[in-house]
């Protein structure tokens, strides 16, 4: 730093000792550029005004004989900001409201597509052509966007659809086996059967990938594990159906989130438009197998009498469950932008817990003390475990 300019027998070679220095008794300079060396005479016979923090300028002819070096230093240039990455307390507060409107819209779509859901299924009980009208409502949604340019189109390539196709078989046997689930027994207990997910992901990481976990991970199993077995054994319209429906789609989701972490690495698409391809290739998948199960036939049979007894409604409650359905998978899948895994994972376990309690109050379910005690116990083990793993 620069702390004080004096006359050298070189640069000022006619100055006089009647030279009246007038400099600031407080400066201070900031370290930037280095002042140009200027040639003797013209810098003499010139006013110099450089564009830099110090500058040195003349009022008098040196050839007098009193001469006056006047010090002065410049603002700083404010016309070109700083560009540093720093998180204003709004701009936290503002990804803090974001992330709690996502939650708060997840969950509010699930709950509301498992009462419609659980409504049609009552009424019309058909699991794979609901399944089908799903996906197929959701692929329409998205094809609609792309051309009307509500949302852009992803860019895909051959690869990215034969990196998907694993994935879409997986969701396809996990949503389709969750479906005949509800269809049999309670929603309440589907979901509590489906909160031992992590116990199937631990495993199948453990076995068929050969990935190790630290000690809390597997002791957060033993209260999933007690939780869902103290609730399937306490059930009071237990059905064998529904609960190996909800076993297999924890498996198929587990191996969905497999397939889609070691596929996906590197594609750049967003979680909508991800999600929204993953529908359509569950959709072609899922199509010729609902047929194979249960057919045209049955399906005007049980549309014509769902009519009957229900009224209209009953096609207010297809289009609602199917809208729903991919809405809040949209949701969740977009939330993944956002969000770190370990938040996702706590959202989750919320989201089953407000599923569980809004079907019991809007369904009326028989609950019994034990059944409510298992069913807390596994969602608690689901956080913990969600802790654990992180």
């Amino acid at each position: 730093m620069i702390s004080s300019v004096k006359p050298t027998p070189s640069t000022f070679s006619a100055v006089s000792t009647g030279v009246r220095r007038s400099i600031p008794t407080k400066l201070q300079f900031s370290p930037l550029h280095i002042i140009r060396s200027c040639h003797n005479q013209s810098f003499i016979n010139s006013n110099v005004s450089h564009q830099k923090p110090l500058h040195i300028s003349s009022t008098q002819n040196f050839s007098s004989s009193k001469r006056e070096v006047r010090v002065e230093a410049y603002e700083a240039d404010r016309s070109r900001p700083l560009d540093i990455n720093i998180e204003l307390p709004n701009e936290q507060s503002a990804q803090k409201l974001k992330i709690g409107i996502y939650f708060a819209t997840w969950w509010a779509l699930n709950v509301v597509f498992n009462i419609y859901n659980k409504k049609v299924l009552n009424a019309f009980p058909y699991p794979w052509l609901t399944s089908t009208l799903s996906l197929a409502c959701g692929s329409l949604m998205m094809l609609v966007s792309w051309a009307t340019r509500i949302a852009e189109a992803p860019k895909t390539d051959l690869d990215f659809w034969k990196t998907l196709f694993p994935v879409a078989v997986a969701h396809t046997i996990g949503h389709v086996a969750a479906t005949v689930s509800m269809s049999k027994v309670a929603v309440s207990f589907t979901h509590i059967i489906k909160s031992g997910e992590p116990a199937f992901s631990v495993l199948v990481s453990r076995f068929f990938l050969g990935e190790t976990f630290p000690l809390p991970v597997y002791l957060s199993l033993l209260p999933i594990i007690g939780g869902c077995a103290l609730a399937a054994v306490t059930e009071l319209n237990f059905n064998m159906i529904g609960f190996m429906g909800a076993m297999i789609s924890n498996l198929a989701f587990v191996f969905r989130n497999i397939f889609s972490k070691k596929g996906m690495k590197g594609k750049s698409v967003s979680g909508m438009n991800y999600y929204a391809c993953l529908s359509m290739m569950s959709l072609l998948i899922l199509t010729p197998f609902a047929i194979a199960v249960e057919g045209p036939k049955m399906w005007a049979a049980g549309w014509e009498n769902a009519v009957s007894q229900i009224g209209p409604n009953f096609v207010w409650w297809v289009v609602a469950q199917s809208v729903f359905y991919h809405l809040y998978n949209q949701v969740s899948y977009m939330s993944l932008d956002q969000i770190s895994p370990l938040t996702f994972s706590i959202g989750n376990t919320m989201k089953r817990i407000s599923v569980i309690v809004a079907s019991i109050i809007i369904f009326h379910t028989p609950v019994q003390p034990v059944n409510a005690l298992g069913a807390a116990i596994a969602v608690l083990g689901t956080f913990l475990y969600s802790q654990a793993k992180m």
